[in-house]
């Protein structure tokens, strides 16, 4: 069970983090307002669709750790940068086929899906 007075402690560690305040915390995660200072109040416990909207939208807060202080934030796991590409820098789907068919390789591309952060992707098929 959620401790909720430490819970509310590791809540505001997170929003401290960040720089954010109260407000724009709770727009980030897209929750009201007022869900967020209900929770840091201790009127409310966290739902699991509140915890799981804090971790979707902050990938470096480990569940455990916002659960009951077991763990590290940030995560360890965070410590690796990831580079972005941008999209200027990808091939296009016709120079990837034409590289591999250029390579005599016998696998070829079949599909390519890029996912964007807003959720949303882009499929690519081959005619072969």
């Amino acid at each position: 069970m959620i401790n909720t007075p430490e819970f509310s402690k590791r809540l505001e560690k997170v929003i401290q983090y960040y720089g954010e305040s109260a407000s724009s915390f709770a727009d980030n995660i897209g929750v009201q307002r007022s869900s967020i200072s209900h929770i840091l109040s201790g009127r409310n416990k966290p739902s699991l669709d509140f915890v799981m909207k804090v971790l979707t939208s902050y990938p470096e807060v480990e569940l455990y750790w916002l659960l009951n202080g077991k763990g590290h934030f940030p995560s360890d796991k965070t410590e690796q940068k990831i580079e972005t590409i941008k999209p200027s820098a990808l091939l296009t789907e016709e120079k990837v086929i034409e590289k591999k068919r250029a390579s005599k390789s016998e696998k070829l591309i079949e599909r390519i899906v890029i996912f964007y952060s807003d959720g949303s992707f882009e499929n690519f098929e081959t005619n072969n």
